[in-house]
């Protein structure tokens, strides 16, 4: 799977992340020019977990992503689709409790959850308005959700190098860096294909999701959504 589809096959994608999974983190520091950590840090900030509370960090990966919530207190659980992913996870974070389950059918019960995060995920889901649906069940009412995505950039000129280094320099870079060049090309191409900020926005609220705003990050490189359960 090297083409971004909207037929995405959760077998395909799952195995596109199993090979990519022993470098992923090393890669993403390295593709986003070091942004990856200040956009983990904003996502830590959104989510506010408390000590006691129950965090989802879906799309987890290895778990890298749910050490700060583990760090602030609360009991988080990193869920992900990519067994490869969460086998790597294990052996670097063996105290986590890294859960496998599809974002379209999660294996909690519901209102479980007292914040739901998913960060550059969503856009690989098969179904997304069947996971945003999802993460909406477990959680408890006036529960919170926070979703990192890449987006699009608000000033233009901005856009037109960030299109031009999508398509022509991460491929170049991905296969220097990573396990699995190919996989890139599809994130790219993905990337490219996903909804805007108002798009997204208009998504969330579709699900059921209520006071749905979101923050820029990075020019719109990145955005960061929020919002609550009635």
């Amino acid at each position: 799977m090297t083409r971004a589809s909207l037929d995405k096959q959760p077998h395909e994608v799952a195995a596109m992340f199993d090979g990519v999974a022993a470098k992923y983190d090393l890669t993403n520091d390295v593709l986003s020019l070091g942004q990856a950590r200040l956009w983990r840090k904003a996502v830590t900030r959104a989510v506010a977990a408390r000590p006691g509370e129950r965090v989802l960090d879906l799309a987890a990966g290895t778990g890298t992503s749910s050490l700060p919530f583990a760090a602030a207190g609360a009991y988080v659980v990193p869920c992900d689709f990519s067994l490869g992913m969460l086998r790597v996870g294990k052996r670097r974070h063996p105290g986590l409790p890294l859960t496998a389950g599809d974002a379209t059918r999660l294996p909690f019960a519901d209102g479980v959850f007292d914040a739901v995060t998913i960060s550059f995920g969503l856009r690989n889901v098969q179904d997304t308005d069947a996971a945003l649906r999802e993460l909406l069940r477990v959680t408890r009412p006036g529960g919170r959700v926070v979703i990192c995505e890449f987006s699009h950039p608000t000033w233009a000129p901005l856009r037109t190098v960030y299109t031009e280094y999508l398509m022509r320099a991460l491929p170049p870079v991905a296969t220097a860096v990573s396990s699995n060049p190919d996989a890139y090309v599809y994130l790219a191409e993905s990337i490219r294909a996903w909804p805007d900020q108002p798009g997204l926005a208009a998504r969330l609220g579709e699900a059921g999701w209520a006071k749905v705003a979101w923050r820029d990050l990075s020019g719109g490189i990145v955005a960061l959504h929020r919002g609550v359960k009635p």
